[in-house]
């Protein structure tokens, strides 16, 4: 039996605003603070990769994932579920509007807890092709404590992993903006997650 190596493939129809606007997918208005995540997927050369399919998944703004797996005791939202998907534009563009994530233990070691991150999730022209990533917010005091982001030991690199606020694209009375941008390949490629 032949195995489907190229799986679904997304088109403009199939992804929505809603896919991408994370505080409108339920009847109510999610807890937390409203962020607007934005950037580029760029290739080695720096050129936009278009209609690129990028997922996202994070915790809620107590620091819990909408997943039965997590049994951290901090609240459930109702109204946030936590993921969300679009694809990128002509010029490589992505966009996400969903609440800052905060902080939550893991279990690691003593007194271990993540800092606030947005997962990351980009496939290629195949679903073969997935690279998974995780965004940071800038000054977070968890960064030194995180194996995860100490396991990325060049600091460029590091430093790549977190956003950068961008007043310029804050809404006003609505979100706080950040600006991402991920490299797929290459030496200023962003760190992806080994074994996935």
């Amino acid at each position: 039996e032949a195995v489907e190596l190229g799986g679904p493939a997304f088109g403009v129809t199939d992804v929505t605003d809603l896919d991408a606007d994370l505080t409108r997918q339920h009847s109510g208005e999610p807890l937390g603070e409203r962020i607007t995540v934005t950037g580029r997927v760029l290739d080695r050369g720096g050129r936009p990769v278009r209609g690129q399919l990028v997922e996202i998944w994070q915790a809620n703004a107590a620091g819990r994932y909408a997943h039965q797996l997590d049994q951290h005791p901090a609240p459930l939202d109702p109204h946030f579920t936590g993921v969300g998907r679009c694809l990128t534009d002509d010029a490589g563009r992505y966009a996400f509007t969903t609440v800052k994530p905060g902080a939550y233990p893991w279990r690691n070691h003593h007194n271990a807890w993540r800092p606030a991150h947005i997962h990351f999730s980009l496939f290629g022209s195949a679903f073969t092709q997935r690279l998974i990533t995780q965004m940071y917010f800038p000054g977070d005091p968890l960064f030194p404590y995180d194996p995860i982001l100490a396991s990325v030991t060049d600091p460029t690199a590091r430093a790549r992993l977190v956003a950068t606020y961008a007043h310029e694209l804050t809404v006003p009375e609505r979100s706080l903006g950040y600006r991402w941008d991920v490299v797929l390949d290459g030496p200023s490629a962003t760190w992806i997650e080994e074994g996935r």
